[in-house]
């Protein structure tokens, strides 16, 4: 059954989702030098997403994930945290919708394998999303292969081939992922936090990562990611929320 918001359908969600893409993905593509300097967005060589394109995108549901950073710095899932988050994204989202001229659909309700296979690569774009931001955004960590500057094309990332077996991927051209991963201090983390810095030890409180990708339902190729693990926004707010989709789009 389809997710939805009051009086909000999940099919309008997705519009939204698409609503500021085609923009980012344009403004990416141009090169531009205060988004690419911050490493936090690249394009593949050769990428654009004009409106009426003619493509199809297919829209995964949202991976949002709250929880709390135990005293040790572990994560305590908070489901109720999550459920906020999970309504006020989804309404910034709507907020945000703008006509854009590609076809945009939802990805159909999984089960069974199907549904693993789902998981799978939510996971997977999880993962390749944070070597991304570890291995090529931050330059001084960059791979032997990773060398060269995003403006010169050496963009090259793959979630493989498999993703043909998204279900819904028969169906069009590109799969749209977004992923919000946030761990909130408790008290215990905030106030290790601050004898540490007494002691001079680092401690740090607090997790916000979050990405938003394209990618090619043929080949796998990762076309366009924006990602950051210093996100801003609380994403239990209303405000925040709306920071962190902008951010993300």
């Amino acid at each position: 059954m389809a997710f939805m918001l009051p009086f909000l359908k999940w099919g309008h969600v997705m519009r939204a989702i698409l609503s500021v893409l085609g923009a980012a993905i344009l403004y990416c593509a141009i090169g531009s030098s205060s988004v690419l300097a911050q490493e936090r967005s690249a394009v593949r060589q050769g990428f654009v997403l004009p409106p009426q394109s003619g493509k199809t995108i297919l829209v995964l549901r949202p991976s949002v994930r709250v929880a709390e950073q135990s005293t040790g710095g572990l994560p305590e899932p908070r489901a109720e945290w999550t459920d906020q988050a999970r309504a006020h994204i989804d309404a910034a989202l709507v907020e945000l919708q703008r006509q854009l001229g590609n076809t945009v659909i939802a990805a159909p309700e999984a089960y069974g394998e199907d549904a693993r296979t789902v998981a799978e690569h939510l996971a997977l774009f999880g993962a390749v999303s944070d070597a991304v931001v570890q291995y090529q955004f931050f330059v001084g960590n960059r791979l032997p292969t990773k060398k060269r500057d995003n403006k010169a094309g050496q963009f090259d990332w793959s979630l493989g081939p498999d993703v043909a077996k998204l279900p819904g991927a028969d169906q069009a051209d590109y799969a749209l992922f977004l992923h919000t991963d946030d761990q909130y201090g408790s008290t215990g983390r905030k106030m290790l936090q601050i004898v540490g810095a007494i002691a001079g030890v680092g401690f740090t409180s607090g997790v916000h990562k979050g990405s938003a990708g394209l990618v090619d339902l043929k080949t796998g190729d990762l076309l366009w990611l924006n990602a950051d693990f210093q996100m801003g926004g609380d994403v239990r707010e209303a405000d925040g929320a709306m920071k962190r989709v902008r951010q993300l789009l």
